[in-house]
């Protein structure tokens, strides 16, 4: 079991990545606990421990998960991987509506490297709004409405209320945004694995313990219920994964100069889940905008409410709201169909297939594989969406476990997801490395 690891270890270049990824992984849990300038973390800290008390459940807890609960906390790294994220979306779905995106990215890696600069530009500006949002509600006594007590006063969360100090908080939290990008893209080019979804990880996995005593607190037999309910989640994240459909390849033999090429047998692997994490990681990140939009808009001393407002804070704010679920659920459903159109496409790879003398079995070169691909890659992306959205929605069927939301908890679905996901794509990635210095992997 251990001889992979031993091995992994032992290999130079791979031992470099792996200790690279780690120390990059500690510095972010360090920004991430480190106070940003103005924050009163006393009372930080004492608005906390009110709010765990309670059975309130704010759509920021989940920002707060992927954030490792930095966002609560207002630390340097408050606002973290979210901006990027955003960016990320936004720059995609641009790709199927501006026709020079489209053409940058059929451009190979200097269209990348254009594209990943315009993402970079529109993250600063997303780590600007979201920084003065998260700020402004700070200010308000807003963010952590949930904690009132004797203790704890929420409008005294920020000790100095002045524009310069405001401003101060604000710079520092985009500085950290852009610093957790920077992160994400060392971990991607020089580490192993995809960076931003390790970092993600970290987060989550950074809250196990704490949530884990707090449902041992509720309970002996309520936390046994809720590892078991986590084990059954992770047993079946991790078949449905696993899960592909191969499509037989045959090579036909061709002469290049004195040499024989093809002749060979292969198969094109079709995951079921082809999109991975990222649909849910889209869904969750767009979802919490409404209740941003809500808060920053909501301020009128007479506390009406127009039309659009009222809908928000009835159906939009509440993860246990079925209009609520049935709108997450949708989402994850269109960013599956979205994600597999945008990185896999049909045409392309049956025209690589033709460039190099390779068919399916009973198909046609040329357009009727494209057909038949796009035919067999439709029907398994239809479960895939189904089952991510059930793993990402179930939870809020349950309303509550302990003292908040079971899907903002690391014990649900939606975090065991990215776990798992993110998990087994680093552990392929290093057991890949491994095959090809002949060693035997980590998957047998």
């Amino acid at each position: 079991m251990l001889s992979p690891l031993i091995a992994a270890f032992r290999t130079p270049d791979l031992r470099k990545k792996i200790l690279f990824v780690i120390g990059i992984l500690v510095l972010y849990r360090l920004g991430a606990t480190l106070p940003s300038p103005g924050v009163d973390y006393r009372v930080v800290d004492a608005c906390l421990a009110e709010a765990s008390k309670g059975s309130s459940a704010d759509i920021y807890s989940l920002i707060n998960m992927f954030s490792g609960g930095a966002l609560l906390q207002l630390s340097v790294f408050a606002i973290g991987i979210m901006p990027y994220i955003t960016a990320s979306i936004i720059v995609q779905l641009l790709t199927v509506v501006i026709p020079r995106f489209e053409q940058l990215r059929k451009e190979g890696q200097s269209g990348q490297a254009k594209m990943t600069q315009y993402t970079r530009y529109l993250t600063v500006g997303l780590a600007i709004l979201q920084a003065t949002g998260i700020v402004a509600l700070a200010a308000q006594g807003q963010l952590l409405r949930g904690g009132e007590g004797e203790n704890c006063n929420p409008t005294e969360i920020v000790s100095d209320h002045s524009i310069t100090s405001l401003a101060i908080i604000v710079v520092v939290m985009v500085a950290g945004a852009c610093l957790v990008m920077w992160f994400g893209e060392l971990i991607t080019e020089r580490g192993i694995g995809n960076g931003m979804s390790l970092l993600i990880f970290a987060g989550i996995a950074a809250r196990l313990p704490a949530e884990g005593h707090t449902i041992l607190q509720s309970g002996t037999l309520r936390f046994v219920l809720v590892l078991v309910a986590a084990l059954v989640i992770l047993a079946g994240v991790v078949f449905i994964e696993q899960g592909q459909r191969r499509i037989p390849v045959q090579y036909a033999k061709r002469m290049v100069g004195r040499k024989m090429y093809g002749g060979s047998s292969t198969y094109l692997p079709l995951k079921v889940n082809q999109a991975g994490v990222i649909p849910v990681i889209f869904a969750s990140s767009l979802l919490y905008l409404p209740q941003l939009i809500l808060q920053l808009t909501s301020n009128s001393s007479d506390g009406e409410q127009s039309g659009w407002q009222k809908f928000i804070s009835n159906y939009l704010t509440d993860p246990g709201n079925w209009v609520y679920i049935v709108v997450y659920f949708a989402m994850i459903i269109f960013f599956t169909y979205f994600y597999v159109a945008v990185t896999f496409n049909p045409e392309e790879r049956a025209d690589d297939m033709k460039k190099y003398g390779g068919f399916i079995p009973g198909i046609r070169p040329g357009q009727p594989t494209a057909d038949y691909l796009g035919y067999v890659l439709s029907r398994i992306t239809l479960p895939g969406s189904i089952y991510l959205g059930i793993i990402a929605v179930l939870p809020n069927l349950f309303l509550e476990i302990g003292s908040g939301n079971v899907q903002n908890m690391p014990f649900g679905g939606t975090a065991v997801l990215i776990m798992v996901v993110v998990a087994l794509d680093s552990v392929k990635q290093v057991n890949s490395q491994l095959m090809q210095r002949k060693y035997e992997g980590f998957l047998k």
